[in-house]
């Protein structure tokens, strides 16, 4: 068996290589820069382009394609429309040309064409691209995955690290389902090697729904750093104001914040969970909870890296 993966570089990507090198299952990774990206890929086959830039012969004889490129938020020529459905309807046809019978696409939880985040609205259209190919499909929409390295986590690491408080965009109310990348894997593992899990949408998250706020604490207490959340209105964002300007509301937090996209705060005030039982129920095993997979890659230690 030969899988084709776009997005090998990414955090999912860079954990799902791994995996398959140690299970001796054979890849050939789309890579913008070989050179670059050698160390990550050791053992696979590299071509080098892009998704609207995918080399002649690039699919041949590859049986899966696995499709993990996507942005939380846009940069230059680096937009939703570019990357989610122009590259995806890309990477469809090049697989249709090359005979490709499956297709794997990492999409999101509450993607829908009805959505007001063109987040969400255009993983949802990629979705159908790959839906109506022709070819067996998988679908993966997990809630946040989480994992050591991920940018989420790095990024709450150090807010909790270098922050006088710890700033959080509205009420911190919205739920979220994170998932540990290792039983990420697990339900790959499980739609890879086995039967009737194709022409399949997967909706799923691990065993918690977690509040957004509840996540940072989980992060403190993993991290044996305990700080003040500080609300920050998220009215004023809706209305053209910058989370860096209001940043500087507030003392102390100005340079501590990340650069953060209206879209993603939006994102981060809306609830994002499923079936508190999906992993059971569609994939047959238990997923850890947050606290206890923090515990495998975060230690108060951490605080000295």
């Amino acid at each position: 068996m030969l899988l084709f993966i776009a997005g090998g570089t990414g955090f999912i990507g860079r954990n799902l290589v791994s995996f398959l090198r140690q299970q001796g299952i054979n890849a050939r990774c789309l890579v913008r820069n070989p050179q670059k990206s050698a160390p990550l890929c050791s053992g696979f086959e590299m071509v080098a382009g892009d998704l609207n830039n995918i080399p002649s012969g690039a699919l041949d004889g590859v049986d899966m394609v696995i499709h993990l490129v996507g942005i939380i938020r846009e940069e230059g020529r680096e937009t939703f429309q570019s990357v989610h459905v122009n590259g995806t309807h890309n990477l469809v046809n090049e697989s249709l040309k090359a005979g490709v019978r499956r297709f794997f696409y990492q999409s999101s939880l509450g993607a829908s064409l009805e959505s007001q985040s063109m987040y969400q609205k255009t993983k949802a259209m990629a979705e159908s691209f790959v839906k109506d190919s022709g070819m067996h499909y998988i679908i993966f929409r997990p809630s946040l995955v989480l994992g050591e390295d991920d940018g989420f986590t790095r990024q709450m690491i150090s807010l909790i690290r270098t922050a006088p408080v710890v700033p959080v965009p509205g009420n911190g109310k919205a739920k979220f389902q994170p998932l540990y990348i290792k039983d990420w894997l697990k339900c790959f593992q499980a739609v890879l090697d086995k039967s009737g899990h194709e022409d399949r949408t997967y909706e799923m998250g691990g065993p918690e729904h977690l509040e957004y706020n509840q996540m940072l604490e989980k992060y403190m207490d993993a991290l044996g750093i305990h700080k003040k959340l500080t609300h920050m209105p998220m009215a004023l964002v809706k209305t053209g104001v910058s989370i860096m300007g209001i940043a500087a509301l507030v003392p102390g937090l100005k340079g501590h914040i990340p650069p953060v996209s209206a879209e993603q705060l939006e994102l981060l005030g809306t609830d994002n969970i499923t079936d508190i039982d999906s992993i059971r129920k569609q994939f047959g095993f238990e997923p850890l909870k947050m606290e206890d997979y923090l515990k495998e890659f975060i230690s108060p230690q951490a605080q000295d890296r």
